[in-house]
């Protein structure tokens, strides 16, 4: 999508830079795999996650069909990153954005949200998908009552996957030379694991497509049994990771395996990202690497894998990357490293 930017040329809007994100190879955070593993970072994208490219192509694609009208209110329920990405299309596009999120959206994405000037609705995040209360009921609710509104739908939206089909795969493909093996990504919407997923399995049938879920997600379940299992739903921190409810853009078909990881394990890989790596990256992307660790047993040194980072770790400073924050949620031990010994008052005279 961004020839311009990549040639040198001036572009006309943000939205010409989408897409195009760098593949980039990890060391140090993957030392003890024995695969060549490659990270597409989708931060790089101006909204700083992969969801700029199914905001711009969904957006375009009802502007086609005639189904957007001037001053439209574009309505989502998102986990924040879909949210800024149809903000900042709201905002050169010149519509209303109104978004509804879950309570454990972090407060630097509402900010943000907010920022691009993005109407945010905080649901709990407690609420089943049935409840009223829940942010898709009330973001059904709202495309009801709110005139001239346009519900956007990322997770029954096919043209969510549609948009990683035509761009994420094909950079993957091409990136790689045609050598990726593995795709890792996570299973949220499902848009950006199966459209991408697509793409690979239509050059080489052989890729293994794995799935990263989160525990408290129905995902996994389903996919081993075709059972939703209301059984495996509570409430759990990574965010852009798991469901409960089954996406349409979740093509169970094309994903070999589904890999659980914990709320823990995921934030403790984003902040390695961080300092072994230089990827400032967000807690769905730590899955994606607690992942390929989790499956590390499955690699030879013959396979290419590609984990998808959904997006960019500022998103996260008030939680992944704050001691006190993984304090809280008892991933951190607190700091007993003593402090320095201060002379007393009669010394330092």
């Amino acid at each position: 999508m961004n020839d311009k930017m990549r040639f040198g040329q001036p572009c006309q809007t943000i939205l010409d830079t989408i897409g195009q994100t760098p593949l980039i190879q990890l060391h140090r955070v993957v030392e003890t795999i024995p695969a060549a593993v490659y990270a597409k970072i989708e931060g790089f994208n101006p909204g700083q996650s992969a969801k700029d490219r199914i905001a711009l192509y969904m957006i375009e694609q009802a502007e086609k069909r005639g189904e957007l009208k001037p001053g439209a209110t574009l309505i989502e329920a998102t986990s924040g990153n879909t949210g800024f990405s149809l903000a900042m299309v709201a905002a050169i596009k010149g519509y209303k954005c109104v978004l509804t999120a879950a309570s454990k959206i972090s407060k630097e994405k509402v900010d943000m949200l907010e920022a691009l000037g993005a109407e945010v609705v905080i649901c709990p995040k407690s609420a089943k998908p049935e409840d009223p209360d829940s942010y898709y009921k009330m973001a059904e609710r709202l495309a009801q009552e709110i005139p001239n509104a346009y519900y956007v739908n990322q997770n029954f939206n096919l043209e969510n996957a549609e948009a990683h089909y035509l761009t994420t795969g094909p950079e993957i493909w091409q990136q790689t030379n045609g050598r990726v093996t593995v795709l890792v990504a996570s299973a949220g919407t499902g848009g950006t694991l199966s459209g991408t997923a697509r793409y690979l399995k239509e050059q080489n049938p052989n890729v293994r497509v794995i799935a990263v879920d989160a525990y408290g997600s129905v995902l996994k379940k389903y996919h081993e049994t075709g059972v939703y299992d209301e059984r495996e739903i509570y409430s759990y921190r990574i965010e852009g990771t798991g469901k409960n409810i089954i996406p349409a853009n979740v093509d169970f078909d094309i994903i070999d395996k589904f890999v659980k990881v914990t709320d823990k394990d995921a934030a403790f890989r984003a902040r390695e990202l961080a300092r072994k790596e230089g990827i400032l990256a967000g807690y769905s992307s730590g899955a994606a690497i607690q992942c390929v660790h989790q499956i590390k047993e499955e690699l030879t040194e013959e396979d290419v894998v590609v984990a998808i980072l959904p997006d960019h770790g500022s998103k996260y400073l008030g939680k992944v990357f704050n001691d006190d924050w993984m304090r809280e949620q008892g991933f951190l031990q607190s700091d007993l490293r003593k402090e320095i010994p201060r002379p007393a008052a009669a010394e330092r005279e």
